[in-house]
């Protein structure tokens, strides 16, 4: 900026972010362009560990996730929440990792994607295109948050840069893909508010 002011003199700098940058805040530019890192999860799961595990059927959960995920979001005209929970995750690994909690606005924007294969099995999906995960500074240095990284073998230094944090983005997206099964199946089999009747109360 100090450059353009000696080279246009007549410039008035207002300030070094213009918001553009949209730091912080939920936007459409970020799911468009991504910011930090993108990252894609998926699984398939056999028809038979749907029912047998999570009570429910792989018809249900595809007819569940375009009525929620898609239908519902997409009515309530949110910008990348096309999921279940995704923050409730992305929160709690952001807490126990020292990352900065208030890029919790768009790194929980995420894209959960419920199919039914050819073999009748469930794929899922999700897709994070904002996650921003830090290895090094700020939180991260507190022993406590210290030791979660080195237990998720996300603790510089490596001799390759940026692998701590691609790891750490990497188990971020697949943990919310694990929260985005449990919760869909939970309401499915409306196991959800049977087990909130019975762990939340003494």
């Amino acid at each position: 900026l100090s450059h353009l002011k000696k080279k246009y003199p007549e410039m008035e700098i207002l300030s070094l972010s213009g918001n553009y940058c949209v730091d912080k805040k939920a936007s459409a530019i970020n799911w468009i362009k991504g910011r930090g890192k993108s990252v894609v999860s998926e699984a398939t799961i056999p028809a038979a560990v749907v029912q047998s595990v999570l009570k429910t059927t792989v018809d249900a959960m595809v007819r569940l996730g375009q009525a929620k995920l898609m239908i519902g979001s997409s009515m309530a005209g949110t910008v990348g929440g096309w999921n279940a929970h995704a923050a409730n995750v992305v929160a709690a690994i952001f807490i126990a990792t020292g990352q900065d909690v208030a890029q919790l606005v768009s790194s929980s924007m995420c894209l959960t994607v419920m199919e039914k294969t050819e073999l009748g099995d469930l794929y899922i999906s999700c897709s994070m295109r904002c996650l921003e995960v830090g290895t090094v500074g700020g939180g991260t240095v507190l022993p406590a948050q210290r030791a979660c990284l080195q237990m998720l073998g996300c603790s510089p230094p490596t001799s390759v840069p940026g692998e701590c944090s691609t790891r750490l983005a990497e188990i971020v997206c697949a943990t919310v893909m694990a929260g985005e099964l449990s919760l869909m199946a939970a309401q499915c089999s409306n196991d959800l508010v049977r087990s909130h009747i019975r762990l939340n109360r003494l």
